[in-house]
């Protein structure tokens, strides 16, 4: 809480504070140098803040039994070793027997659906597969607090889906899952609580649903009944109730995004809409998405840090 963190005289973290609930997964998201990073380190008691505290549960980190376990981005394992040899040796650091740390190895690739992979040397499997290997050592022992850095990255849609099953049942088994990603979308399907930082400040924080239903409801999804895109846009176009109208929603895809000047535009835009006989298929008031919002709290340039 209140974390402060300066290099020499760079200030990068100015009082970060959020909290990670139990059973949930939480979004840790910033643009590079934003302070996410450091931010993370002092988490895992790799760095310690200049004042403020990192609290588990209501008490110091170090205070507290919790495990704590960690998914970097870069690959840190190594390529010439077997994954079996890998897996045991670092379940005993965790304070497994061999034999429990082999059963837990075993569980956790099945899971993963990479059990042929445990006696085969690391470097001959494909970047997604080393990832998913990473995933599970990062489990092994059963860690309380999993703290996962661009876990998706180098996966086929097949292993993500793999994965977020694997993350789901940490979810509903009580575990703290702390996510740090740029891929908005898995962030947005899988976190029900997010943190933005931006120069080494909080954004903005708190339930992803919260913070989008506080935002205008004023943009509406049409799409005509006939598919003639033209007609609709060319009659939606006249309407003073609409601020703006983009007509550009992806390849061969038909309809238009009003904006609307202000909430209490929709009935009646949905008079005119019936008046002028305008034949619509789906009527739909959009929520901003996650990178929208990201755009809106951290698209500012920033310094490197």
């Amino acid at each position: 809480m209140d974390i402060h963190k300066s290099y020499g005289t760079h200030h990068v973290l100015k009082g970060i504070s959020f909290t990670a609930r139990s059973g949930m997964a939480f979004g840790l998201l910033g643009r590079n140098g934003s302070g996410k990073t450091t931010t993370l380190r002092i988490i895992m008691d790799i760095f310690s803040p200049d004042s403020g505290q990192v609290l588990v549960d209501g008490a110091p980190r170090s205070e507290t039994a919790a495990m704590m376990s960690y998914l970097p981005e870069e690959r840190g394992l190594y390529p010439k070793r077997t994954v079996a040899e890998q897996m045991i040796y670092l379940g005993q650091l965790r304070g497994l027997s061999a034999r429990d740390a082999r059963s837990s190895a075993e569980m956790l690739l099945e899971k993963l659906e990479a059990t042929q992979y445990f006696g085969k040397k690391l470097e001959t499997l494909s970047k997604g597969n080393q990832q998913k290997i990473q995933l599970a050592i990062a489990l092994l022992g059963d860690p309380d607090i999993v703290i996962l850095d661009e876990p998706f990255s180098g996966l086929d849609p097949v292993n993500a889906r793999i994965m977020k099953e694997l993350i789901s049942d940490l979810v509903g088994r009580g575990k703290i899952i702390l996510f740090s990603s740029h891929e908005m979308a898995n962030v947005e399907s899988m976190c029900e609580d997010i943190c933005i930082i931006n120069h080494g400040k909080v954004a903005i924080s708190g339930n992803l649903a919260a913070i989008k239903a506080a935002y205008p409801r004023n943009k509406i999804l049409l799409l005509p009944e006939t598919g003639d895109n033209a007609a609709l846009l060319q009659k939606l176009r006249s309407l003073e109730e609409a601020r703006r109208i983009a007509a550009d929603l992806g390849e061969s895809k038909s309809g238009c995004i009003v904006t609307l000047r202000d909430d209490n535009s929709k009935p009646r835009l949905l008079k005119i809409i019936a008046e002028h006989n305008i034949g619509i298929s789906m009527f739909t008031v959009l929520e901003p998405t996650l990178e929208e919002i990201f755009v809106e709290k951290a698209g500012d340039l920033i310094e490197a840090v």
